[in-house]
């Protein structure tokens, strides 16, 4: 079917043919489209009105669900009061407020709030505080960034240098200089169908040490992981792992960065996955749950330590030569003050800690099903790993997806590997749905 004779099928749908759609084969999409007009609460609505459960808020970012009232309208009224202030040498009052609100939330010694509009920014961001901070300190020399295999940091350049995605890499050759990796934790002889955090491999953190020595540390600037490897399929870190990396970079003068984008607020049942895990870093990016997807916002989280440090030099000087005309927007302020309220008024941490069990139940009771090779998670966040078709990877999870969307169940897929991580407010029953769609969709691929 040629792309004409798509639009003539779906005559109701605007030309497709101009966007260039991200992370998605356009040719089979403008041929195939699904199209989402509206949402609320749990569910997404098709152009033509079908009915389907989101099971991965949106892009693992409507956390307090779609379109929550209390949240529209904080964003209708900041947009009546004030669209836009310059973040440059001028403030405005909202985006002071959840700064202080998101430092309260987040594990003793984040003391700060940086605003960006996403993950990406967040991530670059991020990197270049941590190669400042030292050169302020007088460690020029250390400019090596470490990330780790399967790691996923954003999209720009420097979030693909130290992410670990091959795909997210190959076909822009150039990276940042002076990157190393760690190995990644994922091992299915040792912890398939692990509940909760894996027994084994926390000595996987003891390859920190070996990259130290190869390097020598007075060279290496920051260390950057996911508590919760989120895209390359919901890797979590083995018992111990995460206290033996904050351990060494601390042995060692390195600055600990989580990436907090998926696995913050109330994913794993608690802020942030330093909270839930108990290891504090020295920088935490974010955005995706800060404003439930309603408005793009990300913030990068310092310590006391790396915002002391750069406030040095004459008084009304320039500290940090970084930011973006959209940092802290208004409209993105107010929703996340907004969603905060929600978080916090609704119980909706708490209510994904305490679904958490049935939770993993339920994805538990496909790991005897067609092809299924594991099944891991915590909190509101989980995976289903496939085997996939020999010389065609990633087939088999898409044809589930698109089963399962035609049955009325939205769902992620990253690799041959199925992801989860549905609202907070979600209920035994529509786990439920969302299980009983991946099981017959697994029968039939």
């Amino acid at each position: 079917m040629t792309d004409n004779t798509a639009r003539q099928l779906h005559t109701d749908l605007p030309d497709l043919e101009s966007y260039w759609m991200p992370f998605t084969g356009n040719r089979y999409f403008k041929q195939n489209p699904r199209m989402i007009a509206r949402a609320k609460g749990m569910y997404c609505y098709t152009h033509d009105g079908r009915k389907l459960l989101d099971s991965v808020s949106g892009l693992w970012c409507c956390n307090a669900g779609h379109c929550h009232p209390k949240i529209v309208e904080a964003i209708k009224a900041q947009a009546e009061t004030l669209d836009y202030a310059m973040a440059f040498q001028l403030g405005h009052p909202t985006v002071f407020e959840l700064a202080n609100r998101l430092t309260d939330i987040s594990p003793d010694g984040i003391d700060y709030a940086f605003f960006v509009n996403s993950g990406s920014e967040a991530v670059d961001t991020a990197l270049k505080m941590a190669l400042a901070y030292h050169r302020i300190r007088g460690d020029a020399a250390r400019t090596r960034l470490i990330g780790r295999e399967k790691g996923y940091h954003g999209v720009g350049f420097g979030g693909i240098s130290v992410g670990g995605m091959s795909p997210n890499r190959k076909m822009f050759t150039t990276m940042l200089p002076g990157v190393d990796h760690l190995p990644h934790t994922h091992n299915l002889e040792h912890n398939a169908f692990s509940r909760g955090q894996p027994e084994w491999g926390a000595h996987l953190a003891d390859e920190l040490e070996n990259v130290v020595a190869l390097h020598d540390p007075s060279t290496i600037a920051a260390v950057i992981i996911e508590p919760i490897a989120g895209s390359a399929g919901v890797l979590l870190p083995p018992k111990g792992y995460l206290e033996r990396i904050r351990e060494i970079c601390d042995k060692h003068g390195i600055l600990l960065i989580f990436d907090e984008v998926i696995c913050g607020f109330g994913r794993t049942g608690d802020s942030f996955g330093a909270t839930r895990f108990d290891v504090t870093p020295d920088m935490m990016t974010t955005a995706k749950g800060l404003t439930s997807g309603t408005v793009p916002m990300g913030a990068v989280l310092a310590s006391g330590d790396i915002y002391d440090t750069f406030m040095t030099g004459p008084e009304g000087a320039i500290e940090f030569f970084h930011g973006y005309t959209y940092s802290g927007h208004p409209l993105a302020a107010a929703a996340g003050c907004a969603t905060l309220d929600v978080y916090q008024g609704e119980g909706l941490f708490e209510k994904a800690r305490a679904m958490e069990d049935t939770f993993a139940d339920a994805l538990h009771s496909l790991r005897d099903e067609p092809n299924v090779i594991d099944v891991r998670g915590i909190g509101l966040i989980g995976a289903v790993e496939l085997e996939g078709i020999e010389g065609q990877p990633t087939a088999r999870a898409m044809n589930i997806f698109r089963e399962c969307f035609d049955n009325g169940v939205i769902i992620r897929t990253t690799g041959d590997t199925l992801a989860f991580s549905p609202p907070l407010m979600i209920s035994q029953d529509e786990i439920g749905t969302v299980v009983d769609a991946v099981r017959s969709a697994l029968r039939n691929n």
